[in-house]
């Protein structure tokens, strides 16, 4: 099923859904244990990237990761990227609509399929207590990056 959405004065639709890379590697056993019991040590982090494929085609790749706060932590390598393709309908588009779409439209509709993904991960690897935030604000990150 293709959805489409319309942003103001420009519609697209994602045509295409899709796990890129998927990296989840526990190095040994003290990591497996030493996570489970300090995992409010580490935080989530999300990026947003985009290739032009075509002229109205895109891929927009948003990934997480989990990382450690402190340097002290022995470290795990988890990384899922999930690729979106979008197709734009509208010829006649800006740059700064089209960065809406990438930064904040398209992943705000995959975020929870993005988080179920990740979360399922740990779970099956033994880890019960993973706790990923069920929303995010990217409009709000949005505005922060353009202020900075």
């Amino acid at each position: 099923m293709v959805k489409l959405k319309m942003t103001k004065k420009i519609s697209y639709k994602i045509v295409g859904k899709y796990i890129k890379d998927l990296i989840f590697s526990i190095p040994n056993a003290k990591t497996f244990f030493l996570l489970s019991k300090n995992i409010e040590n580490y935080k989530i982090n999300i990026d947003i990237k985009s290739n032009q494929i075509e002229k109205k085609i895109i891929e927009i790749q948003t990934s997480i990761s989990l990382t450690p706060v402190k340097n002290n932590f022995e470290k795990i390598n988890t990384k899922i990227i999930f690729a979106t393709i979008v197709e734009i309908s509208n010829d006649k588009i800006d740059k700064k609509e089209i960065e809406k779409i990438i930064l904040i439209d398209v992943p705000t509709e995959i975020y929870a399929e993005l988080r179920k993904i990740f979360i399922s991960l740990f779970e099956n690897s033994g880890f019960k207590d993973i706790r990923i935030s069920e929303s995010v604000d990217f409009e709000k990150l949005y505005n922060l990056r353009r202020i900075q």
